[in-house]
């Protein structure tokens, strides 16, 4: 067998790869990379071919190239374009898949175009690169990226037959051919037919690159990228995809047999489909294994017993979904969360499906499967009408995470499932209750209006005027739920309760612009950006909807003169509604939710993604009376019987909320380390009321039943997964109440809230209020320049602390 012409004398004990130990005939100077002027040396091996072509007389009759033109393509012309594209080979690469790991490193989804995972080459057995060389290509490590020998064999044979009964392509070669249809091509059909003709033009064209190829790569590093690239069936390419699909294993374990099988259904995937063609395709890994024989590397006894074997795939390949749609249980709305969370951060749908991204996100995964488990067992999955969201954080000063984000409905566009984001969005149209009552907590306290022993007026019912008055104007009646509700009430003990006259009285004292200013600062953003329905505020004058005040404004100001915000009446995000919680627990410090730890490339680099700081938007002293004050509710408040019965004894801050027809239940939730929401609501095109039955039902022919609550039908799912999950970790209790918080005093100076004034006006209104050490950060954003988009503290602070204003620079600041 000719060697490879050496193009530098070197050692060859320091230059003997791992493939040269698999076929000790190749000698080193096969291996080592070599720069273009080697390439330059070589147009001889294509000149070669074409002489050898016209030698046999056979061309038009074979798979050869017409001498004048294959020559012509020997020109300086064409030079730089062979050039180009030998470079793309050399440092370009293949699109791989994006992976979604759970913290536990455990892959929960992926993002491709085509299912492929990169593998380096001392992780694929050398079962399979010996296999894939004795079928394609016996003579790899001795040529130089074209065979004229092999080629004058296929030509005389081809030309015999008067058809194409042999191939003539070298493994360097195919990876040309393959890369431009996988790569260059994928998404150009035109391309692609271009770059499979059998014309003499594309075979000479990629005779030439392959050269060029061969003396820039090693023969290892060509047969790497090659086993990584092609097709094995379908959709599923390279080798890791090859091996998991076919066999549930990965390439360093693949067998003789298992290597053999794969090799062979490269040549033709549909035809050697072993699920489609199990007699073709054994056939064809049983002429791989005679191959194998033929050079040497497999001993004929052996091939004999492993040709007997059955091919061993496994019953149905099972390919990982390419989108959020088809992930795992309990995965696809988080999923969906993590691209679109890319997505606004500035990558494109392509880079996430061809980068390879390993995206370590937030997401327990035990946690999830707790999660998914309890709202799968409170509303089954195929429950007509009702949706049942979980959301869990983790608080963190620096960030906080998502630890878990289920329903009992999956992603996706069948029956009983949502291809609305239900967790994210602001997807409950018929809001949370009484839960709203914590912003007008909050905001009454913050202005010293209130503590928690503060005694509050609640009358069973009353009639509320709106803050301001116009013609025709009339008060709203605002009922308990109860008549037994104490007159007055203490402020801790209402939280318990939740009576609505007592909350609807303290929210105009306090002021609804201040109230909803509260609810923004805690974590209400998305929500209170969008309108009283839920959708983007709608202002198309040809939309019927522009002329209703539910549709056509934002919540933070339909509900500037609508005293039932606190009645928890409008649309509201579950994400948010936990994030609230999250930033109680986590002393007043708000964060974005987040759902990604850190962004890998596919060399292993971390990827910097865009921060949005955490704002300090309640004194800590605030937020841990506020938790303190809510530590009643499943002691002896709404949730308590479902707290008794799941036998849970630890503290937790928590709250349910029922809206007026049943349509909507919630509970939130805070413990150390732990934010939760957990809503049920209707979510059909036909809502109702939701009836308290085992299962719930939705009361939609109007035949009366007992409505639902939100803690007997919203809180059990919460007790259900973290009674299990904590099981008997110690109780970390919540933060004790600031004395001076537990009754109505003022607070000091209070730094006051500028988000979304102009850097000027929010800089005189900081110094108006004695906060002079002021900061500015710009940051790149939608909104006009100098609008402030967030500051770092808000509430009672002393007036010497610094304040730092997130203020837009419109599109003038890269990220």
């Amino acid at each position: 067998m000719p060697q490879p012409r050496p193009t530098t004398p070197r050692d060859p004990q320091t230059t003997r790869s791992r493939s040269a130990r698999l076929f000790p005939h190749a000698t080193a100077g096969g291996f080592h990379k070599r720069g273009k002027g080697a390439a330059m040396r070589r147009p001889w091996l294509v000149t070669k071919l074409i002489v050898a072509c016209v030698a046999a007389g056979v061309c038009l009759a074979g798979l050869a190239f017409p001498a004048a033109a294959g020559l012509g393509l020997l020109s300086n012309a064409t030079g730089d374009a062979v050039h180009s594209l030998a470079l793309a080979l050399e440092r370009g690469r293949p699109p791989y898949a994006s992976i979604l790991e759970a913290t536990d490193g455990t892959p929960i989804a992926y993002l491709y175009d085509q299912y492929r995972l990169d593998t380096p080459s001392e992780r694929i057995s050398p079962n399979m690169k010996v296999a894939m060389v004795a079928i394609e290509d016996k003579r790899f490590y001795s040529h130089h990226g074209i065979d004229p020998a092999g080629t004058m064999r296929a030509l005389v044979s081809n030309g015999a037959a008067g058809e194409t009964t042999q191939g003539a392509s070298t493994l360097t070669q195919q990876y040309v051919k393959n890369y431009q249809i996988l790569v260059t091509a994928r998404n150009d059909k035109k391309a692609q037919e271009q770059a499979r003709a059998v014309t003499a033009v594309r075979k000479v064209r990629e005779a030439r690159v392959a050269v060029e190829l061969d003396s820039r790569l090693t023969k290892d590093e060509i047969l790497t990228r090659y086993l990584n690239l092609v097709t094995f069936v379908g959709n599923v390419d390279g080798i890791a995809a090859g091996a998991q699909v076919f066999f549930e294993t990965t390439p360093d374990k693949l067998t003789v047999t298992q290597a053999a099988l794969l090799a062979g259904v490269v040549n033709n995937p549909v035809a050697y489909n072993p699920w489609n063609h199990p007699q073709a395709a054994t056939v064809r890994r049983n002429a791989v294994l005679d191959a194998e024989v033929s050079i040497g590397k497999l001993d004929q006894d052996v091939a004999d017993r492993a040709k007997k074997q059955p091919l061993g795939i496994v019953a149905e390949p099972r390919i990982p979904a390419s989108d959020c749609v088809g992930v795992q249980p309990g995965y696809g709305f988080f999923c969906d969360y993590v691209r679109d969370y890319l997505l606004s951060n500035g990558f494109t749908r392509d880079q996430l499906q061809t980068g390879g991204y390993r995206i370590r996100t937030t997401v327990d995964a035990g946690l999830t499967g707790l999660a998914k488990r309890a709202v799968d067992e409170n509303v089954p999955r195929r429950t007509p009408g009702i949706a049942n969201t979980m959301v869990v954080i983790r608080p963190g000063s620096q960030a906080h995470e998502v630890a878990a984000m289920v329903a009992n409905r999956e992603y996706g566009v069948d029956a009983g499932q949502s291809m609305t984001n239900l967790p994210v969005e602001v997807s409950d149209p018929f809001g949370a209750g009484s839960i709203f009552k914590l912003f007008t907590t909050a905001a009454a306290m913050e202005q010293g209006k209130v503590g928690l022993n503060t005694p509050l007026s609640n009358p069973n019912s009353q009639c509320f005027m709106p803050p301001i008055v116009k013609d025709y104007t009339v008060c709203h009646t605002v009922q308990n739920d109860y008549v037994g509700y104490p007159n007055p009430i203490t402020l801790e003990n209402a939280l318990a309760t939740s009576p609505n006259v007592a909350f609807t009285d303290l929210e105009l004292r306090a002021g609804l612009p201040q109230v909803l200013t509260m609810a923004y600062r805690l974590g209400l953003r998305r929500t209170l950006a969008a309108s009283e329905a839920g959708s983007p505020p709608t202002t198309d004058p040809s939309d019927e909807r522009a002329t209703k005040a539910e549709y056509n404004s934002p919540q933070r100001e339909y509900f500037n003169n609508n005293p039932s915000f606190t009645l928890g009446v409008s649309a509201v995000s579950p994400l948010e509604l936990a994030n609230v919680m999250a930033t109680l627990d986590d002393g007043g410090k708000w964060c974005p939710p987040t759902p990604v730890r850190q962004l890998l490339d596919h060399d292993g680099h971390p990827v910097a993604l865009p921060h949005q700081q955490c704002e300090q938007v309640v004194a800590p002293a605030l937020a841990d009376t506020m938790m303190r004050g809510l530590a009643k509710d499943t002691v002896s408040g709404t949730s308590a019987t479902s707290a008794l019965k799941a036998h849970w004894k630890r503290e937790l801050a928590g709250k349910t909320g029922t809206t007026e027809y049943n349509e909507s239940v919630g509970f939130v939730a805070g413990l150390r380390n732990y934010a939760v929401s957990s809503l049920v609501f209707a979510d059909g095109s036909a809502p109702a009321p939701i009836c308290a039955s085992k299962p719930p039902r939705l009361d939609s022919d109007d035949s009366g039943c007992a409505g639902a609550f939100g803690g007997s039908l919203a809180s059990p799912p919460f007790f259900a997964a973290f009674a299990k999950l904590l099981g008997t970790a110690p109780d970390l209790g919540l933060p004790a109440a600031d004395p001076g918080y537990l009754d109505a005093r003022p607070h000091g100076p209070t730094v006051p809230w500028v988000v979304g004034s102009g850097m000027t006006a929010a800089r005189d209104t900081l110094r108006q209020a004695g906060y002079t050490r002021v900061d500015v950060t710009a940051q790149e954003s939608n909104s006009p320049n100098g609008t402030v988009l967030g500051q770092s503290h808000a509430g009672a602070f002393p007036t010497d602390t610094g304040i730092t204003l997130i203020v837009s620079a419109g599109h003038d600041v890269p990220r």
